[in-house]
């Protein structure tokens, strides 16, 4: 596993609080993480910025300049009318192999439609997916859930193929010896769901490179029992937001519920840790973002409301997707499996 100081472009004009959110978590990154950084977009709104939260270390962080931003309002196209948009910078960076990995708060269709133009698919990958990782009722334990939100309408083999990559990074990543992957169904039983859902657990149960252990419904996703789960975008999505949701909903309460007065100030006292123990677990800010499977660089995707946490620990994941080499080993996976493939095919 390689350890070398990552180098990582950061879309600074990215997201809604850009750039000075993104410029205070890459300051922090650049402090307590191993890793050069390019701060990519408008050179003096970007500078102002280190100015602002009192410098940053000239030798770990880089300004590249770009030329505007593609913004949330914009259709994901946009990328082609503006190629020194942020974005497409901070894509040739990883592109001419100046860094390794990219993070944006921005636009996500512009970013996966970035990356797609300038870094390609990797081989033997169909379609790339969007991952993310949530928490569960079991402590420590995370799962990752892809697709959410990479494509709308998929076929059984790109489901195949985001079991594998969810299972290589479940493995390698977040230190899960022996993954359980589970395919997202309206039931346990083999067989039930639409026609993608019945074809699709065919293909896991016949490919020995998947540790496939059955179907998975919507209550079963946090329940720690699966390691990956694996459905299309548009279901991936959506549940995505419902989880957001029910994690802000649920804090709410719990600030609700606490007593008025003099009361609720010793009770959020004596409470306070398990109260941020319980923030770390559900604030989606805490994971810094999806992952960008199947492309050929790391793409870390944050939420468009990403605050400095969300970047820092953004960047944190790009990191340890480029420690642990996460597309080495899809690359060496898919390259084992098209040579082994013609020698199966001609001993049955």
């Amino acid at each position: 596993m390689g350890l070398k100081r990552a180098k990582i472009a950061v879309d600074a004009m990215g997201g809604d609080y850009a750039p000075d959110e993104i410029v205070l978590g890459a300051i922090r990154a650049s402090a307590e993480l191993d890793v050069d950084l390019f701060l990519v977009g408008d050179r003096d709104r970007i500078q102002s910025s280190i100015d602002d939260h009192g410098g940053i270390d000239p030798s770990r962080v880089e300004i590249v300049p770009a030329d505007g931003v593609i913004t949330m309002e914009e259709k994901a196209t946009s990328i082609r009318r503006k190629p020194q948009a942020s974005i497409n910078v901070a894509m040739n960076l990883v592109k001419e192999q100046k860094a390794q990995a990219v993070v944006s708060a921005g636009h996500s269709g512009a970013a996966m439609s970035a990356a797609l133009l300038r870094l390609g698919r990797l081989k033997g990958i169909d379609r790339p997916a969007i991952g993310a990782v949530f928490p569960t009722i079991v402590p420590g334990k995370s799962v990752i859930v892809l697709d959410v939100g990479a494509n709308m309408d998929s076929r059984p083999k790109y489901l195949e193929q985001f079991a594998l990559m969810g299972t290589i990074y479940s493995k390698y990543v977040l230190d899960v010896e022996n993954p359980k992957v589970g395919l997202l169904n309206i039931g346990e039983e083999p067989g039930k769901g639409n026609e993608l859902a019945v074809q699709t657990y065919e293909l896991l149960v016949k490919n020995s490179a998947i540790p496939f252990v059955g179907n998975a419904e919507g209550r079963d996703v946090l329940s720690g029992d699966f390691d990956v789960i694996v459905c299309d975008g548009f279901v991936g999505n959506v549940l995505l937001k419902f989880a957001e949701a029910v994690g802000e909903v649920m804090l709410n309460i719990m600030r609700e519920e606490l007593p008025k007065g003099w009361r609720g100030k010793l009770g959020t006292a004596l409470l306070k840790p398990n109260l941020q123990n319980i923030k770390q677990r559900v604030d989606h800010a805490e994971h810094g973002g999806a992952l960008l499977f199947g492309v050929s660089g790391i793409c870390i995707i944050g939420h468009g409301s990403s605050r400095a946490p969300s970047i820092f620990n953004a960047i944190r994941l790009a990191k340890e997707a480029i420690d642990h080499e996460v597309l080495e080993r899809i690359a060496s996976y898919n390259e084992q499996h098209r040579e082994e493939a013609p020698k199966t095919a001609s001993a049955s």
